[in-house]
């Protein structure tokens, strides 16, 4: 691995969610039916060699996660239920037909890359570093079939709030009436690269007219909610919580169920179950979840033509409010950790 003594010149006070400060260094293993996994090894973050012919530029054979690595307030650099990821990835590359990259090296693959890149680990509470596994169908093919070789990389960068306004300044979303996410017996449920460039063209339309974001609909009734555009979404009925259920159109959160766990460590009901753009329109509160996003309060919701305000003078709404403190408290190590999420590096 190339060494670097330089350290990073970053203004943690401004800092954004995208690549202005990406880590120098990658993690990159591959994959042919002659040797199997290679043991993998960390790189000087760069280009990766590709023909032409490679499966994921024709065919789309490509899964990712979103991870995050924290400087605690114990000055530990700690992940967030690494395990999960691993699992999500392998279960995405099984309804790909790709070869997974095994659960156990994933892990250890990003804690060394988090080792690494470790000076681009933001103080606490200023950002964190946002890494993305990708497991790409890199190997030549010319008809439809899975790819004859495999590449699993990881890259890094020092981030803040995934949205504009900061990270608890409340969003406005709209409620999507013409596109779908997905539909019922697809990829919805996976966390594949292909479902994600389809809903820009509703997002760009909706930041013109002044949102921040859309939700979709189902795709056989245009009744119930499903997801943002990248991320999962909870309405707030007294002490009551929703979220639509996992039945393969929505993507299984690591963060939605998270905040499922505390959300009734704390004393709420919560219910997976179908919730009606309707309903929605008539809650207390509405917030959305994501490994970028974190946990974001709802500012309001806008369906033909009629506006929902939750949010006031730009302020977070209650229980969003008090889910993401005890969610990030547990992130940061501010508070306990009981449900033994947080996973220490050794550094």
């Amino acid at each position: 691995m190339a060494e670097t003594n330089i350290k990073p010149n970053i203004d943690y006070d401004k800092l954004s969610f995208g690549l202005n400060n990406v880590a120098p260094f990658m993690f990159v293993a591959t994959w042919d039916s002659e040797c199997g996994w290679g043991e993998g090894e960390l790189k000087p973050y760069g280009p990766l060699p590709l023909f032409p012919s490679a499966q994921v530029l024709n065919y789309g054979q490509a899964v990712f996660e979103g991870m995050k690595a924290y400087r605690s307030s114990k000055d530990r650099i700690v992940l967030f239920r690494p395990d999960r990821n691993a699992q999500r990835l392998s279960d995405g590359a099984n309804r790909l037909c790709m070869q997974p990259f095994p659960q156990d090296r994933y892990v250890a693959a990003i804690k060394a890359l988090v080792q690494a890149n470790i000076d681009y680990v933001p103080p606490s509470d200023k950002g964190s570093l946002y890494m993305r596994p990708l497991l790409l169908g890199t190997g030549p093919t010319l008809g439809i079939s899975p790819a004859p070789s495999y590449t699993f990389v990881v890259y890094a960068a020092c981030v803040g709030a995934y949205f504009k306004g900061g990270q608890m300044t409340p969003i406005d979303i709209l409620v999507e009436e013409q596109l779908h996410r997905a539909a019922p017996g697809g990829m919805g449920g996976t966390k594949a690269a292909g479902n994600y460039s389809p809903v820009i063209r509703a997002q760009l339309a909706a930041k013109k007219d002044g949102f921040s974001d859309v939700i979709y609909l189902d795709a056989k009734t245009d009744t119930y909610l499903e997801e943002v555009s990248s991320c999962n979404v909870f309405v707030v009925k007294g002490k009551t919580i929703k979220t639509p259920p996992l039945a393969g159109t929505i993507l299984p959160g690591v963060t939605r169920d998270s905040v499922i766990q505390l959300a009734r460590s704390r004393g709420y009901e919560v219910v997976e179950e179908p919730v009606s753009v309707h309903e929605a329109m008539e809650a207390d509160e509405m917030f959305t979840t994501g490994t970028a996003v974190v946990l974001c309060s709802v500012g309001s919701l806008s369906y033909k033509g009629d506006r929902r305000q939750f949010a006031k003078d730009g302020k977070p709404t209650a229980v969003a409010l008090d889910l993401y403190q005890a969610l990030t408290g547990i992130q940061t190590e501010k508070i306990e950790d009981p449900f033994g999420w947080v996973v220490g590096l050794e550094v």
